[in-house]
C-alpha cells in the first residue's frame, strides 16, 4: 500500500455522526487496524476516530445563519486544510453537510486525496447543478435513499445505492415488541440550538393546549447529543411536566409514544420506520425561507413523504409552525375514543410499506466495501 495514512472522516450533524461511526466500524471489519481522523461528534469519537474538529463548529441552519457564521467557517476551513496537509490521509469520506464539505472536497482534490461522499447531499431538493461538482471532485457518491440513483442517472452520473444505514442502527424487531402508551406524546425539537429555540416553545404550548382537553396526556422529550438538559428545560413552561429521555433511549421513547411532534430531519424517517405517526415542523429566518421557496425543487420537506410520494406526515412550516396548528393536527391521533383509534391505525397503515422501500440492512458494510475496493484499485 503506497499511502499508509489514515482515512479522514467528516460529519457535521448528529445523524451524520452516527452514520460515520457505523461506517468506521465496517471499514475496520474489512481492514483491522485502519486509522481514522477527522470531524464529528460523540458517536464517531466512541467508534475510535481521532476527532480533530468537533462537529458543533459547523452546526448552522439556513442561509442567513451560514452568512453570520462565515468568518468562523473560513477560519475552520483553513485549519482543516492544514490538518489535511499534515495528516496526509489516504482518502476523505464526507457525510452530508454540502455547504461545508464541498469546500473540503475541493481542497482535497488539489492535494491529491481521493474523495468519497457517503450519504449523498440532497442535490435533488435544490441546486441540482451541484451534480457536476460531485462528478468533478469525488471518486464515488454513495446514496442512501431509493430515488437518488435514478435522479443521478437522469443527469448522466453513475452512483452507488447502498440502502439506508438506519436499517442497521435501529433495533426494529425489539421496538416492534413495545406497545405504544395511549396517553404519551413525544417531542423531538431538533439537534441544533437555533432550531430548538425556534420550535420547542411552540411544541410546549401545543402540549399545554392538548393537556387541557386530555388531562391524562403525558409528555416526554428526547435530548439530542450535544444539547444539555438545562438548555432544553429553559424553553419549557413551569406548568408542563416533561420527562426528559437521554439520546440512547430515544427510539424506545418514539415507539412508546402514541404520536410525535418533531423537527425536520432524519428523525422523521426514524419515526416512520418505527411506525409512530408524527407531525413535522421547521422554521427558518425570513430571508432563508424566502430564498428556499424560490430554489427548492421538491414538494415535501420530510423524508417519509418524499419516499412514499405523498403526505403521510403533516408538515407545518414557517408561519404554520405554531402551537395552535400543532395541536390541531395531533388532536385526532390523541383522541382516546374510537375515532382516535381509527385515525391512529389509518396513519400507521400508511407507514407499513416504508421499510421495504428503504432497503435491506447492511448499508454501511456495502459502503465500506465499495470505498476500500476502490482505494485498492488506486494502490492506496
Amino acid at each position: 500500500m503506497n499511502n499508509p495514512g489514515p482515512i479522514w472522516i467528516s460529519a457535521g450533524e448528529a445523524s451524520g455522526d452516527i452514520h460515520a461511526a457505523s461506517l468506521l466500524g465496517e471499514l475496520r471489519a474489512i481492514e483491522p487496524g485502519l486509522n481514522a481522523v477527522g470531524m464529528g461528534g460523540p458517536a464517531l469519537t466512541k467508534a475510535g476516530c481521532d476527532v480533530r474538529f468537533p462537529m458543533r463548529l459547523i452546526s448552522l441552519v439556513g442561509l442567513t445563519e451560514v452568512l453570520s457564521g462565515l468568518p468562523r467557517i473560513l477560519k475552520l476551513l483553513g485549519e482543516v486544510k492544514r490538518a489535511l496537509v499534515e495528516t496526509k490521509p489516504r482518502a476523505l469520506i464526507l457525510i452530508d453537510c454540502p455547504d461545508f464539505h464541498f469546500r473540503v472536497a475541493r481542497m482535497a482534490k488539489k492535494l491529491g486525496i481521493p474523495v468519497y461522499y457517503y450519504v449523498s447531499p440532497q442535490v435533488w431538493a435544490w441546486r441540482s447543478g451541484r451534480v457536476e461538482f460531485l462528478r468533478r471532485f469525488t471518486r464515488r457518491v454513495l446514496c442512501i435513499l431509493p430515488f437518488e440513483k435514478d435522479f443521478y442517472a437522469a443527469r448522466g452520473m453513475d452512483v452507488d445505492y447502498v440502502g439506508h444505514p438506519l436499517m442497521d442502527q435501529m433495533p426494529l424487531a425489539e421496538l416492534d415488541a413495545i406497545r405504544p402508551d395511549p396517553d404519551l406524546l413525544g417531542l423531538l425539537p431538533g439537534s441544533r440550538r437555533k432550531e430548538v429555540a425556534a420550535l420547542l416553545p411552540e411544541f410546549a404550548q401545543a402540549a399545554l393546549l392538548l393537556r387541557r382537553e386530555l388531562p391524562n396526556l403525558r409528555v416526554t422529550m428526547a435530548r439530542a447529543p450535544g444539547l444539555d438538559a438545562e438548555y432544553l428545560r429553559s424553553f419549557l413552561p413551569p406548568d408542563l411536566p416533561v420527562e426528559l429521555v437521554e439520546p440512547e433511549e430515544r427510539y424506545r421513547m418514539m415507539r412508546k409514544s402514541r404520536a410525535l411532534l418533531a423537527a425536520s430531519g432524519t428523525v422523521t424517517l426514524e419515526a416512520a420506520l418505527i411506525g409512530t405517526p408524527t407531525v413535522m415542523s421547521y422554521r427558518l429566518s425570513g430571508l432563508s425561507y424566502a430564498i428556499g421557496k424560490l430554489v427548492v425543487q421538491v414538494k415535501f420537506g420530510s423524508l417519509p413523504n418524499l419516499i412514499l410520494d405523498r403526505e403521510v406526515f403533516p408538515e407545518l412550516i414557517q408561519d404554520r409552525a405554531k402551537a395552535t396548528f400543532f395541536a390541531e393536527r395531533l388532536r385526532p391521533w390523541l383522541d382516546p375514543g374510537p375515532e382516535g383509534e381509527e385515525a391512529l391505525e389509518a396513519a400507521r397503515a400508511e407507514l407499513a410499506g416504508l421499510r421495504a422501500k428503504v432497503g435491506a440492512p447492511g448499508a454501511a458494510a456495502r459502503a465500506a466495501g465499495i470505498i476500500l475496493n476502490d482505494l485498492a484499485s488506486l494502490g492506496r
